[in-house]
């Protein structure tokens, strides 16, 4: 679908209260359907490729978060939603709040999940990785993920060792030099990141829900969001940055929130 110049490609399922769902960094739809399907059980959901990425167009960069989340616009504009719930997850998190306080009119209820405002509480520069080894990136990535994260650990907790597991071989897809290009695109966009300022806009009832150990955007860049969107609630969960697989509470207490009236 042709939306704010560039070729979109979305997914819409389910019934229920409208809810946009924006993704992480280098997250596709075909990717992240596990994560994303509890949501289609409660509301009427749609969920896109953001530019750059999976079967979205690659324009020319660079991209702003502005860009992304005029996107998103452009696509509630194309299903006819004036408005909506609104959820983004890590870098889905940073454009969810570009577009909320760009357009708070258009947002009914807003939850913002493992993310960052930028600026003095930016999370991890996620495109320095690339400047290490293969060894040395996963070892960073292991912390990042979740600062318990070590090769001990994760021989002593099962759970949290399969989810590495899951996660490596989700990485192990091959991608054409234009999405690569998309994709670095994308983090140096999110690198750039900075809403500080803005954040009091924000209009709707708003969670913030954060990972006590996520080395990527840790619970103080949580604390912060909250801070300054008037009568936001900060939820902490025990896991790191991908506490959502971690903590069986999180997905039912975060559809909870964004179902109610």
């Amino acid at each position: 679908m042709a939306l704010n110049g560039i070729d979109v490609y979305y997914e819409r399922s389910g019934a229920g209260p409208r809810l946009l769902y924006f993704n992480g960094s280098g997250a596709t739809v075909a990717r992240t359907r596990i994560m994303v399907e509890p949501y289609a059980a409660h509301f009427d959901l749609v969920v896109h490729d953001q530019r750059g990425l999976g079967e979205t167009s690659v324009p020319p960069g660079p991209y702003t978060m502005a860009d992304y989340a005029a996107d998103g616009a452009a696509l509630l504009d194309h299903l006819g939603w004036d408005s909506c719930r609104v959820i983004g997850v890590s870098f889905g998190g940073m454009v969810a709040q570009e577009f909320a306080v760009t357009w708070p009119e258009r947002v009914e209820r807003l939850a913002l999940v493992c993310t960052s405002p930028g600026g003095d509480h930016a999370s991890y520069p996620l495109h320095k990785l690339a400047g290490l080894d293969a060894d040395e990136r996963q070892a960073a990535t292991l912390g990042l993920l979740d600062t318990r994260f070590t090769p001990d650990w994760l021989a002593a907790h099962e759970g949290d060792r399969r989810l590495v597991e899951g996660l490596s071989s989700m990485g192990a897809v091959v991608k054409s030099d234009a999405q690569l290009r998309g994709e670095r695109e994308q983090l140096l966009a999110r690198s750039r990141h900075d809403v500080n300022d803005r954040l009091h806009r924000v209009r709707a009832p708003t969670l913030v829900a954060s990972g006590r150990y996520d080395g990527i955007a840790p619970v103080e860049n949580g604390e912060a969001i909250a801070s300054r969107i008037p009568g936001a609630e900060l939820r902490v969960y025990e896991g790191g940055h991908v506490f959502m697989a971690q903590d069986p509470r999180a997905h039912f207490e975060i559809i909870d929130f964004l179902g109610r009236a």
